[in-house]
Order: structure tokens, then C-alpha cells, then sequence
């Protein structure tokens, strides 16, 4: 008796055995139905927008420094300071140049007054040959008059002859001085000219952002000592995914939002969006401008921009989580007598807050998978943890 209890016993311990394996299988192992969760469809309000990031610049920026190499003589403002158009920001050493100038002031007096003298013999010139002209045709009257020698009209009409080569000479003489002239005044305007471009004057109203060298310094052409901006025309740099920049055009809203100021939303808008992209990120570069300018931000500031493009008051959506692609087609996942069916739909926008707008292929109040444990394939038994 006790063999037969025993054998019945472990018969059935075996049985139980089996079941709970059975069990485990089919409810939490290989064999058991994927754990999912599950959401309807809605309708609501969304707003498309796009989403990048930049970094804060000026789009007014000038480079401040002499047209030929000199030493920096002095700098009149620091960084920081808010100038004016044409304010005086510093001055280069002349060296010798205001010698050279006062030189060259001279020379153009010295041929000013040889204008003078030119034009005074040119007068006298032309005196005397009015008066040689006259004596030289009154005595060719005489001569037809038989009054005087035909010896004597031939000697003023030689008279006459000298006093117009003299006439010529002085005129010739009053042109070149003229043109002494105009070569001093040239050269004169020239040294006048580089001694105005010693000093450094700011084109517009600004900010000193860098003073790139102290005085001492000497710098070639082109070289900037100062660097201001506008403060007025800061904008922010910004990177947008190509494949979300359709649509994309100046004017549209913007917020902006500082690394230096998280917690603050700056309004802005889309000033410019420039017409090559980066080929390398696949990016287009849009300029977002402020609405009203902040306390000045240092240059180069990351900062956060989300731009407005488009506003559905009564949409179709699902969690953008629940979207899947299977051969190449868009859709999501749903439960038809325990088992999973793909459910191919049309996409519309697409919102930064994780919905996808449903254009067609779904109803609202449909249930669809969100979350499942394991990779869904069509016809797999699940097994919903939450409700609609």
C-alpha cells in the first residue's frame, strides 16, 4: 500500500510539474502571448513646427582698422562701449606724414603763385601784341598811302610776329604752371587722404565687442584693431534637419530660448533662410531675429529655436512611438481576435511633442499598439496589459 501511495504520489507530483512548466510557457515564456499596451486614436488640435539648434550672432558686424601698416598711436574706446556713427575709436601714429603733408602744402603754394605770375606775363603778352597788331596795320594803310617805306611796315609786321611767339610762350608757360598745380594739389589731397585714414571712426551706431591690439602695435592693411556690432540686429544661427524644412519661409513666428536663460522664451521670427544647405549634415541654415532685442548675449551663445509652420485645429493623431514601417510602408499595429495586424495609414505633420497627424487609414477611437515587449510580426498572439 505505501508503494502504490508513494507511486501516486510522485505521478502526481510530475503532473504538477508539467502543468506549471505548460503554464510558464504559455503565459510568461517562449510561448506566451507578447505583453503590449494599447491607445486610441484622437482628434485634437496641432501645431506643426521644426525644431534646431544655433548659436546667437550679429547679422550688422564691422572690422575696424587702418588701410596701409602702421603703429597704433592710442585707442579712445574698450570693449564693451556703445558708440556712435563717425565717433573717433582711436588713431594710428603718422610717423612723418603730417611732415610730408606740410611739405607738400608748401609746393602747392609755390605753384599757385607760379600761376599767378604765369597768368600776369600771359596778360602782358597779350598787350603787346595788341599793340604790335595795331602799329603793324596802321603802317601797311601808310604804306598803300605812300606816306612811309614798304621796309618800315615789314618792321612792325616782324613786331607783331614776336609779340605772338611771346603770346604762345607765356600761355604754354601759364599751362604748365597750371598743371604744376593740379599735380600739387593731387599729391597734397593724397597725403591729406592717408593722414585721415590714421584715424578710426565707427560707420555706425554699435558696441565694442574686441579690441584685437593694444597702442604700440604695429599692424599691416586691412588688420582690425576694433571689432563692434549692432546690437539691434542680432539674430540666431540656426540648423534644421533638411528633411523637416519644408515649408519653411521667412516671416514665420519663432521661440527662442538661451542657454545662458533657460527658463526665459525669447519671440522671434524667420529673418532669412539661406539658399545652400550643409551638404555634410544635411542641414539648412535659417536666421531667426528677435522680436525686441535682449540684454546684449555673449557671440556664440548656443541657443534653442522652434519655429511655428502650421496650425490643424481638428486633427487625427497617434504617439509617433506607435508608428512602424514594414516592407517599406508606414502604419501601425493593431489587435484583431488576439493577434497582431498591420495596419498600413497615411501620414500628415508631425508635432515636437511626439504626435503623428493621421491623414487616412484610421478611424478615431481605433485601438492601436504603443509598446509591445518584443518585435511584432503580423498574426503573433498578445496580450494587452492596459486598456483603451
Amino acid at each position: 500500500m505505501n508503494l502504490k501511495w508513494k507511486a501516486v504520489a510522485a505521478g502526481g507530483g510530475i503532473a504538477a510539474l508539467a502543468a506549471a512548466m505548460v503554464w510558464f510557457a504559455t503565459h510568461r515564456g517562449p510561448l506566451a502571448p507578447v505583453a503590449v499596451r494599447v491607445a486610441p486614436a484622437t482628434e485634437t488640435e496641432i501645431e506643426h513646427s521644426v525644431f534646431g539648434i544655433g548659436t546667437v550672432e550679429a547679422r550688422y558686424a564691422y572690422s575696424i582698422g587702418p588701410t596701409q601698416a602702421g603703429r597704433v598711436l592710442r585707442l579712445h574706446v574698450d570693449h564693451g562701449d556703445a558708440v556712435r556713427p563717425g565717433q573717433l575709436l582711436g588713431e594710428m601714429d603718422p610717423v612723418d606724414l603730417e611732415q610730408r603733408l606740410s611739405g607738400a602744402r608748401s609746393t602747392l603754394a609755390r605753384a599757385e603763385q607760379g600761376v599767378l605770375m604765369a597768368a600776369a606775363q600771359e596778360r602782358e603778352a597779350q598787350s603787346r601784341l595788341k599793340v604790335a597788331a595795331a602799329n603793324a596795320a596802321r603802317y601797311r594803310d601808310l604804306v598803300q598811302r605812300g606816306f612811309v617805306s614798304a621796309e618800315a611796315a615789314e618792321l612792325r609786321d616782324n613786331e607783331a610776329a614776336v609779340s605772338q611767339a611771346g603770346l604762345e610762350a607765356a600761355q604754354a608757360a601759364l599751362r604748365a604752371a597750371r598743371n604744376d598745380v593740379e599735380r600739387a594739389n593731387e599729391e597734397y589731397r593724397a597725403f591729406q587722404k592717408q593722414l585721415g585714414n590714421l584715424r578710426l571712426t565707427s560707420p555706425a551706431r554699435g558696441v565694442v565687442v574686441s579690441r584685437e591690439v593694444e597702442p604700440g602695435t604695429t599692424v599691416v592693411a586691412g588688420q582690425a584693431v576694433l571689432r563692434l556690432i549692432d546690437p539691434a540686429s542680432l539674430w540666431v544661427r540656426a540648423r534644421i534637419d533638411q528633411g523637416r524644412a519644408q515649408g519653411l519661409k521667412p516671416g514665420l513666428a519663432a521661440e527662442i530660448v538661451l542657454r545662458s536663460d533657460p527658463g526665459a522664451v525669447l519671440k522671434g521670427r524667420v529673418a532669412r533662410i539661406d539658399i545652400q544647405s550643409d551638404s555634410v549634415t544635411e542641414e539648412r541654415i535659417v536666421q531667426v531675429a528677435f522680436d525686441a532685442a535682449p540684454l546684449l548675449p555673449s557671440l556664440g551663445e548656443l541657443a534653442e529655436v522652434t519655429i511655428r509652420l502650421e496650425r490643424v485645429p481638428r486633427a487625427l493623431v497617434v504617439p509617433t512611438a506607435a508608428l512602424k514601417q514594414v516592407d517599406q510602408q508606414s502604419g501601425v499595429w493593431q489587435i484583431a481576435d488576439g493577434r497582431t495586424r498591420f495596419r498600413p495609414v497615411t501620414l500628415g505633420l508631425q508635432t515636437l511633442d511626439g504626435l503623428t497627424q493621421i491623414v487616412d487609414g484610421l478611424k478615431a477611437g481605433e485601438s492601436i499598439i504603443v509598446h509591445s515587449t518584443a518585435r511584432l510580426r503580423d498574426g503573433m498572439k498578445v496580450r494587452v496589459e492596459n486598456a483603451p
